[in-house]
C-alpha cells in the first residue's frame, strides 16, 4: 500500500465508529490525524486547504482563541476549554484535507454502520434481545451519546429525502417510495427511543430546505412539495404521545422558568444559560472572561441548582462568553459558511451538504454540538465530509463509486 492510501482505512474507520462511545471516537480521529501527518502529500494538502473556503475563517477561529489565551485570564477549566476548542477547528480541518476518494471512504463508513444499526433498531423492538453496553445509546435514550445518534440518523434520513426528492423530480416517483419510508422511520426512531427533540427539530427545518434548494425556480412544485412534506412529517411526529409530551412539558418549563421557577428541567436550565450566557457577552463583548471563563461567571451569576454545569447548551454562546463577538462570529462564519457553500451548489450533492451541514449549525445552536465530544467528534466530521465532497466544484458526481461494486443503484447518481 502507499503511503497515501493509508488515509483512506483511518477515514472510514472514523466514518465506521461515530455511533461508538466518545474514546472510540477520539481514536478514529487521532489516527486519521496520524495517517494525514504520514501520508507523504503534505504540500497537496496544504494546497487544498488553503483553496477551502472555510480555511479563513477556521484560522481566524483558531487565532483568536490563541490570542485569547495569551492575554487573557486563565483558569481550572483553561486546559479543557482550549482543547475542545482547538479540536473543532482540527476536526474541520482534516475534513477539508480530504480527497474525494479519501471522504468517500469516509462517507462509506458512515453510511454502512448507520445501515447495520437501524438492522439493529428493527430487531431489538421486534424480537428483544441484551444489548452490548457500547449500543445502548443507538437503540434507547442515554445522555448525550444518544443525542449524537439521533442527530447521525437525522443526517441519514434528510440523505434519503434528498434522494427521494430526487427521484420525484426525474419523475420516478416509485423509486423515491423506499426513501420516504426510511425518512420517516428514522424520524420515529429519533422520536421516539432516542427521543431528541434536537433531531425532530432539524428534521422539521432541513426537509423544507432541501424542498426550496431542489424547486426553487419553480415555483408552484416547490409550494406544492413543501406544504405536502411539512403537514405531513409534522403533523406525524407531533402526534406521537412521547414528542408531544415533551413538547408540552417544555413549553410549561419556559412559562416558569420566566416567571422566576427555578428546578430541573432541560428548558429551564437552557432559559437561565442563555439569559445569562448573553449577559457574558454584554459585559465582555470584545475579549470576552478569557477560555474556560464561562463556568466561573456562571457560578456566579446562575442558579445554584445547575453550577455543576459546564457549558451552556449553544457552542456559539460558549466561545462568545470566553472570547468575545470575535470569536462567536468567526465560529458561526464557520458554520453558517458551511450551509451557504452548499446551498451554493445546485445538485444532489449540493442538497446532501445542505442538509448535513444545516443539521449541525441547527444543534450546534440549541445545544453542544461542537463542545461535546460525544456529538461533535460524530456530527461535526461527517457534516464537514459531505461538504468536502460538495466542494469537488468541478466534479459533477462527487458521490461517485461510493459502493464499489459495479450495477449498484447509487446515490451519486447527480441530478440537478
Amino acid at each position: 500500500m502507499q503511503r497515501s492510501h493509508i488515509v483512506r482505512p483511518a477515514a472510514m474507520f472514523w466514518g465506521l465508529v461515530v455511533f461508538m462511545p466518545v474514546g472510540v471516537t477520539y481514536l478514529s480521529a487521532i489516527l486519521l490525524l496520524l495517517t494525514l501527518m504520514l501520508a507523504g502529500d503534505t504540500r497537496e494538502r496544504i494546497t487544498r486547504l488553503r483553496a477551502n473556503p472555510l480555511w479563513w475563517p477556521v484560522m481566524a477561529y483558531l487565532a483568536w482563541t490563541l490570542l485569547v489565551l495569551a492575554f487573557g485570564r486563565h483558569y481550572p477549566e483553561t486546559g479543557s476549554n482550549l482543547f475542545h476548542g482547538v479540536r473543532i477547528g482540527l476536526t474541520i480541518l482534516m475534513a477539508m484535507a480530504l480527497t474525494r476518494e479519501e471522504a468517500i471512504w469516509a462517507l462509506r463508513g458512515f453510511l454502512l454502520i448507520a445501515a447495520l444499526n437501524i438492522l439493529l433498531i428493527v430487531l431489538y423492538y421486534a424480537i428483544g434481545f441484551p444489548i452490548w453496553s457500547p449500543l445502548r445509546a443507538v437503540v434507547m435514550e442515554v445522555g448525550n451519546k444518544s443525542i449524537s445518534n439521533a442527530l447521525l440518523f437525522s443526517v441519514v434520513a434528510s440523505t434519503a429525502a434528498v434522494w427521494g426528492i430526487a427521484q420525484i423530480a426525474a419523475h420516478k416517483p416509485l423509486r423515491a417510495i423506499p426513501a420516504f419510508v426510511l425518512m420517516l422511520g428514522l424520524g420515529l426512531v429519533v422520536a421516539l427511543p432516542l427521543t431528541s427533540r434536537t433531531s425532530v427539530l432539524a428534521l422539521l427545518l432541513v426537509i423544507p430546505a432541501v424542498c426550496i434548494h431542489q424547486w426553487r425556480n419553480h415555483l408552484k412544485m416547490l409550494v406544492g412539495s413543501l406544504v405536502l412534506g411539512t403537514v405531513v412529517l409534522g403533523a406525524g411526529l407531533y402526534q406521537l404521545p412521547q414528542l408531544q409530551q415533551k413538547v408540552e412539558t417544555g413549553v410549561q418549563e419556559l412559562e416558569k422558568a420566566e416567571a422566576g421557577a427555578v428546578f430541573k428541567g432541560s428548558w429551564v436550565i437552557r432559559y437561565y444559560m442563555y439569559r445569562d450566557t448573553g449577559l457574558m457577552i454584554a459585559d465582555r463583548p470584545l475579549t470576552g472572561w478569557g477560555i474556560g471563563g464561562w463556568t466561573e461567571q456562571w457560578h456566579k451569576r446562575g442558579p445554584e441548582l445547575f453550577a455543576d454545569s459546564n457549558m451552556p447548551h449553544n457552542d456559539f454562546l460558549w466561545v462568545g462568553s470566553q472570547g468575545g463577538l470575535p470569536a462567536l462570529l468567526s465560529l458561526l462564519v464557520i458554520m453558517a459558511g458551511a450551509v451557504w457553500q452548499a446551498w451554493k451548489r445546485p445538485d444532489i450533492a449540493g442538497r446532501y451538504a445542505l442538509a448535513a451541514t444545516l443539521i449541525a449549525l441547527i444543534a450546534s445552536s440549541v445545544n453542544s454540538a461542537l463542545r461535546d465530544a460525544q456529538i461533535g467528534l460524530a456530527l461535526l466530521w461527517i457534516s464537514q465530509v459531505y461538504l468536502r465532497l460538495a466542494l469537488e466544484s468541478k466534479d459533477p458526481a462527487p458521490w461517485r463509486d461510493l459502493w464499489p461494486w459495479p450495477g449498484k443503484p447509487a446515490l451519486a447518481a447527480q441530478q440537478a
